[in-house]
């Protein structure tokens, strides 16, 4: 990793910096993969799927012997942690539910707000070479708690033309209606545009590499809503001497095999702490099944010694972390100072993965910086609010002159009129 010692806050943009692409590289290719879907529908789908994954599929649809032969190739200690992640994830989630908000605004005018499910949502897995099912139960779950009546699965197919097990296995657990073997930039399509056989939908969620980024961002042009600007996994940990930099190193190494485009960041104000930890880092990388990926993500990312602990938040605030650990004796001073990060991880014994799997917390998260803008998924990411009001002939009486006024002051006549009319005929 990069060491970097007291960067001046003038270079911190460039130290910062995410390794992606800029959505101008990758907007055009997707214009053309949603040109064609738009048009063409499964043929276009078909094609896509051929190209990007190597299959050739007559039906893209999972079909229910697939999902149930699925369920006898999971082990039975598979099986035992994957409900207990969706035990705690339903927890903690269910817990977020609301009542119904309702006030009286004026004497006879009823405010009133509720939460209702999108209908229809659609949830991108991706697939590859880390089939992430652990996803599925952060997107599924919370929508069926919401109510959601359609919840479309696509992921993508490896080379026999076939779904991971656990991914099916999930799927169903969780109440997922229909489940098809679509990845990438022509999944979002599908499912943004619908086909003869994938259903249009509200909303997607779920996270995806750069092509798919761009790929939700633009379905939001066609009247789809999605989740988040969620792209390639990023960890930043403040750490100082009361760390322990085995665990420092192996949470870093965690997010770095997401994949290449992946970048994590350590800051600390101790330079023997550093230097630790990236003795870790190469003692622990070589033993990983998966270090070409995280070691090509490491080039990417970096250590960063600072002077003080207040200069260290202000720089974490800045980059805005998609995940945040805090191992530090002023732990408490990083929990009330945080503003912008997606997730935060307290404590030597509270790894990443944690949260990635099983505590009960969501891992769909803003990456990139969108920290400052954007919360991870929730509850509420799975409904809208709408907003009533009932108003008695007293309560239009009370606030009636008022519209009047604020109408005729911007030169809205009907509005005035509207009102106007109601309050005659009342006298």
């Amino acid at each position: 990793m990069n060491k970097i010692v007291n960067p001046e806050k003038k270079d911190w943009p460039e130290i910062l910096k995410r390794p992606t692409q800029t959505v101008a590289d990758i907007e055009q290719t997707v214009n053309q993969i949603f040109d064609e879907i738009r048009v063409k529908g499964n043929a276009a789908v078909a094609k896509y799927t051929e190209l990007f994954d190597g299959i050739k599929l007559e039906d893209l649809q999972v079909s229910e012997t697939e999902v149930q032969n699925a369920a006898k190739k999971i082990s039975e200690e598979l099986k035992a942690a994957i409900t207990l992640a969706k035990s705690n994830i339903e927890k903690f989630h269910a817990a977020q539910k609301t009542e119904k908000v309702s006030v009286e605004t004026t004497n006879g005018v009823k405010c009133w707000q509720e939460k209702k499910a999108i209908q229809k949502v659609g949830l991108y897995i991706p697939g590859g070479t880390a089939p992430l099912f652990s996803s599925i139960l952060m997107l599924a779950i919370p929508a069926r708690l919401a109510g959601c009546k359609e919840i479309i699965l696509c992921t993508p197919p490896d080379k026999q033309g076939n779904v991971n097990s656990a991914i099916l296995y999930a799927a169903e657990l969780c109440g997922v209606t229909q489940i098809f073997k679509i990845g990438g930039i022509q999944a979002i399509g599908a499912m943004t545009f619908g086909t003869e056989n994938v259903p249009q939908v509200y909303k997607i969620f779920g996270p995806g590499n750069q092509f798919v980024t761009v790929a939700k961002q633009l379905a939001t042009k066609y009247q789809v809503a999605i989740d988040m600007p969620a792209g390639p996994s990023e960890l930043l940990v403040f750490a100082d001497d009361t760390a322990n930099a085995a665990f420092v190193a192996s949470d870093l190494l965690s997010q770095a095999e997401h994949g290449t485009d992946s970048q994590v960041i350590m800051v600390s104000t101790s330079e023997k702490l550093i230097n630790l930890v990236s003795d870790e880092i190469e003692a622990q990388l070589n033993k990983l099944p998966r270090k070409a990926i995280a070691d090509k993500a490491i080039e990417n990312s970096r250590l960063i010694l600072v002077n003080s602990k207040e200069e260290a938040l202000e720089l974490i605030n800045e980059y805005g972390p998609e995940h945040f650990i805090i191992c530090s004796e002023n732990e408490d001073y990083f929990v009330q100072g945080v503003i912008n990060a997606g997730s935060v991880f307290i404590g030597n014994y509270t790894p990443e993965s944690a949260g990635d799997y099983a505590s009960g917390t969501n891992h769909t998260l803003p990456t990139n910086g969108y920290a400052k803008q954007y919360s991870g998924v929730n509850l509420d990411s799975f409904m809208k609010t709408i907003t009533f009001q009932k108003i008695s002939e007293q309560g239009i009486k009370e606030i009636g002159p008022s519209i009047e006024l604020l109408a005729e002051a911007e030169g809205l006549r009907a509005h005035k009129n509207a009102v106007s009319l109601r309050l005659k005929d009342l006298n």
